[in-house]
């Protein structure tokens, strides 16, 4: 089997496992604590056959997070810094805050329910505010301002999937 099919059976396996922890009752624990908060190293996104996935890796692990093959051309655009001919919804968003002299200060990601959320934090005119959202969209955005994206350290203990870094690789 290789290492690709392993590692999908390992994420749909998860995903399937009910009272995995992390889920629900341990999600509660990855609100936001910041002096739990692991930033991650780098973004990948894969494609496989049931979908893209967003690898999160963190030190020697990944967080898999399945998305839309939008979401996924929009990540894998902003991670190579290359426009689309037409703007995608991340794009549009991006240039709005940044004509109101906007930013997205930092991305948060939670799992609760088998279900990835974000809270995405956005700066205008010295205000912050948290905002709930997809967490593939949080994602996008912070690829597109540079802005770090946090997991906790539970967080990454039960969802992260052990990797191998590769030489060379580029960190956010």
């Amino acid at each position: 089997m290789t290492r690709l099919r392993r590692f999908i059976l390992l994420c749909a396996l998860t995903a399937a496992m009910p009272g995995l922890p992390g889920s629900s009752a341990a999600a509660e624990g990855d609100k936001n604590n910041s002096a739990d908060q692991l930033r991650v190293d780098s973004v990948e996104v894969l494609l496989s056959h049931v979908g893209p996935i967003v690898l999160l890796k963190v030190h020697d692990r990944a967080i898999p997070i399945f998305v839309d093959i939008i979401v996924a051309e929009s990540i894998q655009g902003a991670l190579m810094e290359k426009k689309p001919a037409r703007p995608l919804t991340h794009d549009l968003m991006h240039t709005i805050l940044e004509a109101y002299a906007g930013t997205v200060s930092q991305v948060a990601i939670t799992l609760k329910d088998t279900v990835f959320y974000a809270a995405l934090t956005v700066v205008i005119q010295n205000t912050a505010r948290v905002f709930d959202s997809r967490s593939s969209d949080a994602i996008a955005l912070a690829i597109h301002f540079k802005a770090p994206i946090l997991v906790s350290r539970d967080l990454l203990d039960t969802a992260g999937i052990a990797i191998e870094k590769k030489p060379g690789e580029v960190k956010l």
